[in-house]
């Protein structure tokens, strides 16, 4: 009888573990979540954050506060999701000079393509160029001819080194022949007022954060950097139509975990942001801006964010951006 007994023993013991280990993983989330945001309060990427945000609150019963880490091209936010546990409580959402940050600043603690999860592209703004209405030039071509006019003295705003306005700026200096000054601000706040004051005289602004100021007259639009006009500023041409083929720059954000997030937790992600990005009011609220909703899939917003490593690669070999 013994044997018999040791036998049960073992088999019960084995369906205790077996009972065990097969307990289903903690729901998620059952506390708040945390969205970083490498930006400044009140611009274009801290808006979307936290229109967002407010949608994944109530998808996920659970508070999610967005977290304003501004500073070194939003390098600080996206080291510190680099550094957080994989846990899906801790996120960010970015802007798309994440992808070319990897170029331009050296020792960086984290790689775009190594040390995060996409999750999905929130949306996307192409950006307009945009100059001072004390500036008499009201086509590109009288912009330029400006610029040639008096190589130096005419200056172009962005929302600081390394970002998709400066580069737009470079390459425009590059692709034109013309000699213009860089001025940085610490976000598009600071940018846009000064441009309306005329301390700057032109600047790459997206259009989720000037485009009011664009229909007002507060500053003279000339030329939208995408492959087609929006349908806010019909009368706006691209800049392929005003004379410089192929040149587009757009401003997209992006959610983003950290490298190692469960698969299941990244796709329930995705699930609340695809559902987010289709609700009329998010819509109604950022599409008159001249945003794009996107909600792609990670498997989409990983092989995007590989093509844009590559293409910026390409680019710096032929501008050159210095990071004053």
């Amino acid at each position: 009888m013994a044997p018999i007994r040791k036998i049960l023993a073992l088999a019960l013991l084995a369906g205790t573990v077996t009972a065990a280990t097969a307990q289903p993983a903690p729901a998620y989330p059952v506390r708040p979540v945390r969205i970083l945001v490498g930006y400044q309060a009140g611009g274009p990427t801290d808006v979307v954050a936290r229109l967002l945000a407010g949608k994944l609150q109530v998808a996920l019963g659970q508070p999610v506060v967005v977290e304003n880490k501004p500073g070194a091209g939003s390098n600080l936010a996206s080291e510190q999701l680099a550094a957080a546990a994989p846990d899906g409580y801790t996120l960010l959402l970015a802007a798309a000079p994440i992808t070319m940050n990897g170029l331009l600043y050296r020792n960086l603690k984290w790689d775009v393509q190594k040390s995060f999860e996409p999750i999905s592209m929130v949306s996307s703004a192409p950006a307009v160029l945009a100059v001072t209405p004390a500036l008499p030039a009201r086509n590109l071509q009288e912009l330029l001819a400006l610029a040639r006019k008096e190589p130096g003295r005419l200056s172009y705003g962005s929302t600081g080194n390394g970002g998709s306005q400066h580069v737009a700026g470079e390459m425009l200096r590059q692709r034109a022949g013309i000699d213009i000054v860089h001025v940085p601000y610490k976000g598009a706040a600071g940018a846009l007022n000064d441009l309306i004051a005329g301390h700057v005289s032109m600047a790459f602004m997206t259009s989720t954060s000037a485009m009011s100021h664009l229909k007002e007259g507060k500053v003279r639009p000339i030329a939208v950097a995408a492959a087609k006009r929006l349908a806010q500023l019909p009368d706006v041409p691209t800049l392929s139509e005003a004379g410089l083929a192929g040149f587009e720059s757009d401003s997209w954000n992006g959610l983003f975990a950290p490298a190692g997030t469960p698969p299941a937790i990244v796709a329930r992600l995705h699930q609340e942001v695809a559902k987010a990005v289709a609700a009329p009011d998010l819509r109604e609220r950022l599409a008159p801006q001249g945003a794009v909703l996107v909600g792609n899939s990670p498997a989409e917003f990983r092989a995007q964010i590989a093509q844009e490593v590559d293409q910026w690669a390409r680019t710096f070999r032929t501008i050159k951006v210095t990071l004053e």
